[in-house]
This record gives C-alpha cells, structure tokens and sequence, in this order.
C-alpha cells in the first residue's frame, strides 16, 4: 500500500477511511452508503491526493484550505512547513465525534518523527481508535 499516496497533507490516514475502504470493496460500499445514507455512487473516496484535496462525499466543489496551501508551497505534508501548525489545521468540536479532523496536527507530528511509512503501519490505525473509542485520561 502507498501510505504516502493515502495520506493526506494534512496528516489525516485515508487508508484508515471507511469511505477508501468502500472504494476497495462492493459490500463496503453499500454498508457505508447505508450507514451515511448516501447514494451507492457516493459512498466511496479515492483518498485525498487522488481526488486533488476535493472530497465528494462530503459536497465540496473545490479542494481544501490545507491540500491547496499544501500544493502551493510545494510541501509533502504541513508538517514540512515553516508555519505548521497553522490555523488550516485548527481542530474543530462541532463534528468531532463523526470526523477525524481533530487527529491531524498528532498525526503530523508523530509522521515527523517516525516517517510516514512507520507510523502508517504502527501508530496510525491505533490513533484513530483511541480518537473514537478511547477513554479520555490526563
């Protein structure tokens, strides 16, 4: 699998996205096209990178603040940036317990510090678990 390919500038892990994995397999597909009561032909991502930072499912008519910065500036990740973090990556509550949006500043530091390769395989999958199932401690 490309991690780099599948994941976002903004540090977010396509790869991970029940809407990617429904563009792998029919049956996803139609699990997520229900459980989002989206159209079957919605319910389904290319990743990021491959729809050029516009995510259909989600009704945007162009690229985002992050991907079209990210492009402009030529970095791989926000991460590479001299202003990251930047205001394009501020986390938001107000669909925080459906998207996983609030990960991406962690998720970008821990591809700085271990290589996009290895957190995709070690830590990226564990990241978006605890975002959504685990118990909040200090």
């Amino acid at each position: 699998m490309d991690f780099r390919r599948l994941t976002a500038p903004c540090g977010l892990d396509c790869f991970n996205c029940a809407m990617y994995r429904a563009s792998l397999d029919e049956e996803t597909r139609k699990k997520v096209a229900k459980a989002m009561n989206l159209p079957l032909e919605k319910a389904q991502c290319k990743g990021c990178r491959d729809e050029e930072g516009t995510i259909g499912f989600l009704g945007m008519t162009e690229p985002c603040r992050a991907y079209k910065c990210s492009r402009a500036k030529g970095v791989e990740f926000c991460s590479d940036c001299a202003d990251f973090p930047c205001d394009f990556l501020h986390p938001y509550a107000d669909m925080a317990s459906q998207r996983p949006h609030n990960t991406k500043v962690f998720n970008l530091c821990l591809i700085k510090k271990m290589g996009v390769e290895q957190w995709a395989k070690e830590k990226a999958k564990g990241v978006r678990e605890t975002y959504f199932k685990g118990k909040f401690t200090l």
